[in-house]
C-alpha cells in the first residue's frame, strides 16, 4: 500500500510507488504566544503537504524541517534558530538530493515568515543551475488562505498575525490537543503599507503573538485547510499537464 510519508518508506516501497513529486515542508521552533506549541509552523506546513499528497498517486512528503531562520523571534522562549545562510544551504542540498534520486518536481510548503527570503535565494539559485527541474513554493500559506477565503471569514486583520486568528484557527483544526485557548492573547501592530520596516518581534507585541488569537475557531481552520489544499491540487495538476513550466492556473 502506498505510504505518502517518505520517512516510513523502504527502498522497495519507494521504488515500487514510482513517486515523481516531493512535497517539502519547512517550519521553525519558536514562541507563538502562550497558547500554541513551538513547532506550530512545521506542524501546519507538514499537514498541508500530507493533505495534498493524499490526492495524488505519485507524490511523497518529506519529513518536515523543524528549524528555520527565527532570530527575530528569539526574545521569547524557546527559540532554536538557524541562520539565513544555513537555511539557504539546507534547502539547496535537499533539492540536490531529490534530483540525485530522480525526483524533478518539488513543491516547498513554507510555514514561517523568516524562511521566505532564504528559500527564495536557494530556489532561484537551484533553478538557474537546473533549468529542467520543476520547482514551486507556497511561501506564505497564511496570506494565500486569506486571499482565497470569503472576505468576511476573519474578524481581525484578515486573520493575519504570528499566532493570530488564522494561525490559531488552523492549529485548532490540526492539533487541538496542543492549543491552550485560555492563554490566547495578541496585539495588532500598525504597519505602513508602502515601506517595509525591519522589526524584531518584541517591537510589535509583548505577548509572543500578534493579531487576535481569541477570534480563532476550528471551523475557520478547517476552511483554511480546505481552500489551500483544493487550490494546490489544482495547481499541481495544471503544472503536471504542462511539464511544470510557467503558466497561470485558471
Amino acid at each position: 500500500m502506498r505510504n505518502i510519508r517518505l520517512e516510513e518508506n523502504t527502498q522497495f516501497t519507494f521504488e515500487d510507488s514510482k513517486f515523481d513529486k516531493l512535497f517539502l515542508a519547512i517550519g521553525s521552533c519558536e514562541c507563538h504566544g502562550e497558547h500554541l506549541p513551538f513547532g506550530c509552523d512545521s506542524l501546519v506546513s507538514h499537514q498541508i503537504a500530507l493533505d495534498l499528497a493524499e490526492r495524488f498517486d505519485d507524490a511523497v512528503v518529506a519529513p518536515p524541517l523543524w528549524f528555520g531562520m527565527s532570530q527575530h523571534y528569539r526574545h521569547q522562549p524557546m527559540c532554536l534558530s538557524l541562520s539565513d545562510d544555513t537555511v539557504v544551504r539546507v534547502v539547496r542540498e535537499l533539492l540536490d538530493s531529490a534530483l540525485y534520486w530522480g525526483i524533478k518536481k518539488v513543491l516547498i510548503v513554507n510555514g514561517h515568515d523568516g524562511n521566505i527570503a532564504p528559500i527564495e535565494i536557494a530556489a532561484r539559485d537551484f533553478k538557474v543551475q537546473n533549468p529542467d527541474f520543476g520547482l514551486a513554493v507556497l511561501d506564505a500559506w497564511w496570506v494565500t488562505a486569506g486571499n482565497l477565503l470569503p472576505e468576511n471569514t476573519f474578524e481581525v486583520w484578515n486573520g493575519l498575525g504570528h499566532g493570530g486568528e488564522g494561525e490559531t484557527s488552523i492549529g485548532l483544526s490540526i492539533f487541538p490537543e496542543l492549543c491552550d485557548m485560555d492563554r490566547a492573547k495578541g496585539q495588532v501592530p500598525e504597519f505602513d503599507t508602502n515601506v517595509k520596516l525591519i522589526w524584531n518581534f518584541d517591537e510589535l507585541t509583548p505577548y509572543g503573538a500578534s493579531g487576535d488569537p481569541t477570534k480563532a475557531t476550528k471551523e475557520k481552520g478547517d476552511a483554511m485547510r480546505q481552500v489551500l489544499v483544493d487550490y494546490l491540487e489544482k495547481y499541481i495538476r495544471h503544472m503536471d499537464a504542462q511539464n511544470w513550466r510557467y503558466g497561470v492556473v485558471k
